[in-house]
């Protein structure tokens, strides 16, 4: 129980309205959430702490990508705990309920992925052991499909020669409706590939890294609005990562982009994201740096916006980053700010705010890029910390943000059928594509609804009319020609 005291002659001096400032803030930290610097009505809370029920889900490793589900929910997995202590997928409503969807095992493998969501509705990722591949000890790993009722599906089982092995992140589903990723390390030059996956689980390696062009990739690749593929490799030694382009069908050779040295950053472990700039934004983990924030166009023109400073920054940004609808930029670094890590902020022109200083309570070590949900509240974990067990927290951010929509995929022809994930949708009333109304729409459920892209759209924002609000899409839908 907290309590605070003033002495007689700083009672005399205070104002009665600090003193009603200060209890506010005992309030908000006795109930675990408290106002944080990105915002004055922000709290930041923990709202699960992993470890506190038998089977439970333990310590969020890299790259461990937090999904939106059709339900609403936050879909993800772990490398550990779980029923055989190999590992869960798991599902986190909003206000904190977990459920275990599946509990991995020796014969699947562990899995760091976390959960991408496909358009059909079920999640895929990748195991980094496992499989029936005998050329690695416990195995090269597997990709998987999982049911949003917990049917897992082994879709490919590394083998250790070309097609790769031991992937950390999970697939993409391309603009094509293939799937695309990469594996740590395989190939002919045992530095990692990059590969496409039928639907039904052909595998096609499209690319062997060669240390030259970059060795050991670790984060998800990305789709941009050019439709190529672009990744990081992490590096290793003196190789202190890359970041490349290659077109999704292979048929051309990869593109390097941009060649990290310790001065500009290294060691990329994290994904890149397209922003509303259109120039992909990314971390770094550090050399003998701490890290960094940057940008760099499609073009391959690189810049540092922002440089960890090893103490109230924080340090090794493992995690990516997310922007939100307010146009910044959020990420977490590994350590340092109180000791256990930091949240933070940063705009397009690399202006860098600390939001949150862990506190070991409210989680230790991030490692995993956080998600903002369609209810505009920001979401991620972190691999340490909590009340107990110091296994991990799942915690949320609330910058107080307004609800928008997701959409799946984010370009499309007229006639095609887009996803659309938010909430309130029973009852919607209207659909359009950048003021072109959509005639034909079918509400699923009340966090998700279909519609079908009218002649006569144009690229811009989604708009879905309910009955309790106008929301928008947080990103542009391209109409393809």
């Amino acid at each position: 129980m907290l309590s605070v005291r003033f002495s007689r002659e700083m009672q005399s001096s205070m104002s009665k309205l600090w003193i009603a400032l200060v209890a506010l803030m005992v309030a908000l930290l006795a109930t675990g959430a408290h106002a944080d610097a990105c915002h004055a009505k922000s709290s930041f809370k923990a709202i699960y702490d992993f470890g506190d029920h038998a089977g439970d889900p333990l310590s969020p490793q890299v790259v461990g990508v937090i999904a939106q589900g059709r339900d609403g929910n936050l879909w993800s997995t772990t490398l550990f705990g779980g029923k055989n202590s190999m590992g869960t997928a798991f599902k986190l409503t909003p206000g904190g309920k977990l459920t275990v969807i599946y509990n991995f095992t020796s014969t699947t493998g562990q899995p760091s992925s976390g959960l991408t969501l496909g358009t059909n509705g079920n999640f895929y990722g990748a195991t980094f052991n496992g499989g029936t591949g005998t050329a690695c000890t416990g195995g090269c790993g597997t990709l998987f499909e999982v049911s949003p009722s917990g049917k897992l599906t082994i879709l490919w089982n590394f083998t250790g020669g070309n097609d790769g092995q031991f992937p950390y992140s999970g697939p993409i589903e391309g603009t094509d409706g293939n799937f695309y990723g990469t594996t740590y390390q395989g190939g002919t030059n045992t530095v990692g590939t990059i590969y496409q996956l039928t639907p039904s689980g052909k595998l096609t390696t499209i690319y062997q890294f060669d240390a030259i062009h970059g060795a050991f990739p670790i984060g998800p690749l990305v789709q941009a609005t050019d439709g190529n593929l672009y990744g990081t490799t992490a590096g290793f030694g003196f190789n202190y990562g890359t970041i490349f382009k290659i077109v999704p069908s292979g048929d051309f050779p990869l593109t390097l982009l941009f060649t990290f040295d310790v001065f500009d950053g290294a060691y990329p472990y994290a994904g890149l994201i397209q922003g509303s700039d259109d120039k992909l934004h990314g971390t770094t983990t550090g050399a003998s740096l701490f890290g960094d924030v940057f940008d760099i166009t499609t073009k391959g023109s690189f810049a540092e916006l922002h440089a960890l400073n090893g103490s109230t920054d924080g340090a090794y940004a493992n995690a990516g980053l997310v922007q939100a609808t307010d146009g910044n930029f959020y990420g977490a670094a590994q350590q340092e700010g109180n000791g256990f890590g930091t949240f933070f902020r940063i705009t397009s022109k690399g202006t860098f705010t600390v939001c949150e200083d862990f506190d070991a309570t409210d989680g230790t070590e991030p490692l995993v890029t956080p998600i903002q949900h369609t209810n505009g509240i920001l979401y991620g974990d972190t691999s340490l910390g909590g009340d107990i067990h110091n296994t991990g927290v799942f915690y949320s951010l609330n910058l107080g943000l307004k609800p928008f929509v997701s959409l799946l995929p984010t370009s499309g022809k007229v006639g095609a059928t887009v996803e659309i994930l938010g909430q309130g949708f029973t009852g919607t009333k209207a659909v359009s594509f950048n003021g072109t109304a959509a005639a034909k729409f079918t509400v699923v459920s009340n966090t998700y609804l279909t519609a079908v892209v009218p002649t006569g759209a144009t690229a811009g924002l989604v708009t879905v009319t309910t009955p309790k609000a106008l929301l928008k899409s947080n990103r542009k839908f391209r109409v393809i020609p």
